[in-house]
């Protein structure tokens, strides 16, 4: 797994030709960006057909200020005046956007519901931008225009005709703008429900849930400038070169500065290996590649946990010798629950952290070294490690081992989750939350004028079923692509089909728009490169990245069609025509967002002087009481946990499967059938395996394979005629991509301690393929 062993000039090898559709697997190994992530971005260009505008939108793009924020993922903006700062799924993200392909009325006219509901995903995203607003007519089973008024009142009616608001549900995605955001709860709240399900329910949720629990606050407390001075990285259940590439230039000057950097992945992933960051001209040049790691540790799946304790106790172990292991001056001044938590490492044993890690004890000893060592350390995670059952008591344990050695509260340290969507952070921080604090209703009522619902509202796992029963007869889903993110796909399928009306307001044709209830309708927004023209002039909307910077972002081109309209403007439009008789100024504040910003500024904390503050270089960072050492939790302290670690080890003939996405795909987008970084061409229905897993199981390489899931409650769920591809990963366990996978998912399978969907350790049993089922082999 050395990154030493592969090409010395650290090119991409060429896959060759292979016929359109055959899959293919060539393992190989080769740095993460480079010219393997420009090749690949020129071709897409060319495909897309935007050779002259994509280049332009590159140059705008992630700009202080003046340009758009990228729609991908939430890493923060470079933050010393950095003209490249931008990724090849981020360039990607940009150009499906901008396609110059349109999906109207006489795409709709020419095609049923019934037929697209055999097309592929990929096809349905690729036919282009939606254009204009359109409902569903059961009648011809098609899609018809309808005009915003008209669109407008469906939606109103159907919310004025509920029984009780909380028959309606409202879904986010994380690429809504702030402004946005704030309205869609405002509608949402003064309606009278607090059902706001959001992707962060399936992604993050035990993170915030987490740090919540332990420092009081839900976010972070660590910004770029920290990870520019740490000593050591440690990056856990994160496959940065395809989910949040522009970290991989924070890592390759973190190793040429000398910091450790400690990759912990079941996968060793190719962000964990070496890289050509494409903005370095010069290494572009001389093909020279920099290292991205000076350890990687495979843990079993769930094994991180396991992994975190055994550190901890390494330390523990050493102050008895050595009185620097730990800080105690922070430890006594600053926390609780120490001594219990001591009392917990020292019980555990090292046999039952070596079999719940998958990993030895020399190797949890050299991460402890590591860490040991440095003086200001950062833990960085992403899903790998909340999407599972103890999600929760796994952050925890990351808050317990930088506690230990003072890492909280000064430059260079810290925790830091790498959030996914671009700004699925800033929806939570301006109000889509189910579970709502006292303190921001209080401060909503007070502000806005209205009497917002105390009862908790309903997440993403138990909307579901609520829509499923006839609990929630509307589903409004802002972003995204809901029936195909959420587990469970048959069942969240038939969910919305229960649904007396589904309402997406999307900007391309997705599975969604085709999975829809008794009425449908399909609402076009502008997308975040394009100018949002209102009655005060072209308006900039606000995003908050994963490590609490928020910044403007303005679009630069011409919108898709003249018939779309802004995401605020079509929240405003549909909370006037289920409100009528609101005192919100909806029109009023659609004509500048300057007015819904005002508003913000007094209802959420860390935003006050906010028009001001938006608009200075960089923007701002919202205050972080952790970081200053002031802790919100009952005690006032930092609070260490002291959980058991759980049994993650497969019963026998069993693997624990997490699911991933390909390299070519944004969460659902999926760009192409292709994995560069995993050798993958022309194939998605794929299992990866460790070799000896495949040979008990007599499965040749490439062989075709039933994947059967076990759930909680007993029930089975399988997909057939997947073909089963060696992969270096530890024994019993195994990977493949979702979406296809989530319907392995049970709804029943989520947390107990996060109400996430464990969709990182499923439980399953792999057997060669029945000759039945082989006709569903690519």
């Amino acid at each position: 797994m050395s990154a030493d062993s592969d090409d010395p000039k650290g090119l991409e090898p060429e896959l060759g030709p292979t016929p359109a559709g055959d899959p293919e697997f060539r393992p190989y190994r080769h740095p993460a960006a480079g010219w393997g992530a420009a090749r690949s971005v020129g071709r897409f260009l060319v495909r897309e057909g935007a050779p002259v505008e994509g280049p332009r939108a590159i140059m705008r793009m992630n700009h202080e200020n003046s340009g758009f924020d990228c729609p991908g993922c939430a890493w923060p903006d470079d933050t010393k005046g950095l003209h490249l700062d931008i990724c090849e799924n981020g360039i990607k993200h940009v150009t499906w956007e901008m396609t110059r392909k349109r999906v109207g009325r006489e795409f709709f006219a020419a095609h049923s519901v019934t037929e697209l509901s055999g097309w592929s995903d990929y096809d349905l995203e690729n036919q282009g931008r939606l254009t204009e607003p359109m409902v569903y007519d059961p009648g011809s089973d098609r899609y018809v225009p309808i005009s915003w008024k008209d669109a407008f009142e469906v939606v109103g009616g159907a919310l004025r005709g509920l029984d009780d608001p909380g028959q309606a549900a409202f879904y986010t995605s994380g690429r809504l703008g702030n402004e946005a955001t704030f309205l869609y709860q405002l509608m949402a709240r003064e309606l009278g429900t607090n059902n706001l399900p959001d992707c962060s329910n399936m992604c993050h949720e035990a993170s915030g849930r987490a740090l919540h629990a332990s420092l009081g606050t839900g976010k972070g407390t660590v910004d770029l400038k920290d990870w520019e001075s740490a000593d050591a990285l440690f990056i856990l259940g994160v496959n940065a070169a395809s989910n949040a590439p522009r970290m991989l230039t924070a890592l390759a000057e973190a190793y040429r500065r000398g910091a450790r950097i400690v990759h912990v992945n079941p996968m060793v992933e190719a962000a964990a290996t070496r890289t050509i960051v494409p903005h370095d001209f010069v290494d572009m040049a001389l093909f020279r590649t920099t290292r991205t790691s000076t350890l990687n540790l495979q843990p079993r799946i769930g094994g991180d946990m396991a992994l975190l304790r055994g550190m901890a106790k390494a330390v523990l172990e050493q102050s008895a010798t050595d009185p620097k292991a730990l800080d105690r001056e922070f430890i006594d001044r600053h926390t609780t629950g120490f001594e219990e938590y001591r009392a917990l490492c020292e019980a555990t044993s090292w046999e039952e952290i070596e079999n719940q890690s998958g990993l030895t004890r020399a190797d949890v000893l050299k991460a402890a070294r590591v860490y040991g060592e440095a003086d200001r350390s950062i833990v960085s995670w992403c899903l790998g490690l909340t999407q599972h059952e103890h999600g929760v008591d796994t952050v925890r344990e990351i808050v317990n081992l930088l506690l230990l050695r003072g890492n909280l509260g000064r430059e260079g340290a810290g925790p830091s989750p790498v959030r996914g969507h671009s700004n699925v952070q800033g929806n939570r921080t301006c109000g889509i939350d189910h579970r709502p604090s006292d303190e921001f209703l209080d401060r909503l009522a007070e502000v806005c004028g209205i009497d917002p619902p105390r009862e908790h509202g309903l997440d993403t796992v138990r909307t579901i079923p609520a829509m499923h029963s006839g609990e929630v007869k509307v589903f409004v889903g802002m972003g995204g692509n809901f029936a195909l993110a959420a587990p469970d796909t048959p069942y969240t399928y038939a969910a919305l089909r229960s649904c007396d009306l589904t309402v997406q307001v999307s900007t391309k044709l997705n599975r969604s728009h085709i999975v829809h209830g008794r009425r449908a309708l399909i609402l076009p927004c502008l997308g975040r490169t394009e100018k949002d023209h209102q009655r005060k002039g072209v308006q900039s909307t606000s995003v908050e990245d994963s490590m609490s910077m928020v910044h403007l972002s303005i679009g630069m081109k011409r919108p898709a069609s003249s018939h779309l309209l802004s995401e605020p403007a079509i929240v405003a439009g549909m909370a006037r025509a289920a409100l009528p008789d609101s005192a919100t100024p909806w029109e009023w504040y659609i004509e500048d967002y300057d007015r819904i910003r005002d508003t913000m500024a007094k209802v959420l904390d860390g935003f006050e002087d906010f028009n001001r503050r938006v608009r200075l270089p960089l923007g701002f960072r919202i205050k972080q009481p952790a970081r200053e050492l002031v802790f919100l939790t009952p005690s006032g302290r930092a609070e260490f946990s002291s959980a058991v670690l759980p049994d993650v080890v497969p019963a026998p003939g069993t693997l624990a499967l997490g699911t991933m996405r390909s390299h070519d795909q944004w969460n659902t987008t999926i760009y192409s059938d292709n994995d560069r970084y995993r050798g993958i061409k022309n194939l998605r229905t794929l299992v990866f395996m460790n070799r000896a897993d495949m040979r008990e199981r007599a499965i040749a390489d490439m062989g075709p394979v039933d994947i059967t899931s076990t759930a909680k409650d007993g029930s089975q769920r399988s997909l057939n005629g997947y073909l089963a591809i060696p992969h270096d990963i530890p024994r019993g366990c195994a990977a493949g991509y979702m979406p296809e996978m989530n319907v392995l998912c049970a709804l029943s399978d989520y947390s107990t301690q996060s109400d996430q969907p464990i969709m990182k350790h499923l439980k399953v049993t792999i057997v060669s393929a029945r000759q039945d089922t082989l006709s569903d082999v690519p």
